[in-house]
């Protein structure tokens, strides 16, 4: 599977009978039905720890061309339009800011690790706290309330897996929560966040901005009012988009399948 296609439903099931295993590309598994696959006897895996470090990266990324205001200054910069830069035309400092990063699972770490070099405190909600070593490495405070890291943030980021608990976690009360001059980066999955909420907090400067890899749907209707917002950067769900990352991810996927098929134990398998 590759962007979640084809779609594992039960008539594509009862129409392969041979069927083994579905290898599914990157780490979410949102998109299958992990008990309807069983009961099939299908088994599944997934690409999970080849996409931690770029995801990471793209975290980082999208923190600093949002804080430095990148995408409008290089509209600024080529306009045809353009004859001066305005002195008062300013970002917001990112050494020393608080980063709250909401899923602290292996992307979540090494966007801790990154935030590290750039000077930054470094809060973190999970389900289960990091053992003292760890945080201690990177100098992360563990929160178990979500509401304390959204209220001391200037910086919310988000690695959790879509699961029921986390469907819509951040929505009109979360982001009233976060400062107004805040900034919501998504790097997991995008119904993680109520985004009709999302569009009216940014429209009302409930917080200042918003940095996307990933929506609902993908891509959005043309139409969309968040990409009409100057204070939206948006991209194509690319955290694991590079050259080196998604070969293996192909190669990972192949190895699970022929391990299926030779009824061998399946690397990666999602149980």
């Amino acid at each position: 599977m590759w962007y979640h296609k084809p779609a594992i439903n039960e008539e594509l099931l009862q129409s392969l009978p041979n069927l083994k295993v579905v290898a599914s590309s990157g780490v979410g598994i949102d998109h299958l039905d992990l008990k309807l696959l069983s009961r099939y006897g299908v088994k599944v895996s997934n690409t999970p720890f080849i996409v931690s470090t770029d995801t990471a990266d793209m975290g980082m990324a999208l923190l600093l061309a949002s804080s430095r205001r990148l995408v409008e200054g290089h509209e600024m910069a080529v306009s045809p339009d353009t004859e001066h830069f305005p002195a008062d035309w300013l970002g917001v400092e990112v050494s020393g800011a608080t980063l709250g990063i909401v899923g602290m699972g292996t992307i979540g770490y090494k966007v801790a690790e990154r935030a590290k070099a750039f000077e930054m405190k470094i809060l973190y909600h999970n389900r289960n706290q990091r053992k003292k070593e760890e945080e201690s490495a990177v100098g992360a405070i563990y929160c178990k309330k979500i509401d304390d890291l959204l209220q001391q943030s200037d910086f919310v980021l988000l690695t959790v897996n879509l699961t029921p608990q986390t469907h819509k976690l951040i929505g009109k009360r979360e982001l009233e929560l976060m400062k107004p001059t805040a900034t919501l980066i998504n790097v997991s999955r995008g119904l993680v966040v109520d985004q009709d909420a999302l569009v009216e907090a940014l429209q009302n400067k409930v917080i200042k901005a918003a940095a996307l890899d990933v929506t609902y749907p993908e891509p959005l209707p043309r139409d969309h009012p968040l990409l009409k917002l100057k204070n939206v950067i948006i991209t194509p769900h690319i955290g694991s988009a590079t050259k080196k990352t998604r070969w293996v991810m192909m190669e990972e996927m192949a190895e699970s399948i022929e391990a299926g098929l030779e009824g061998l134990p399946i690397p990666r398998e999602v149980l």
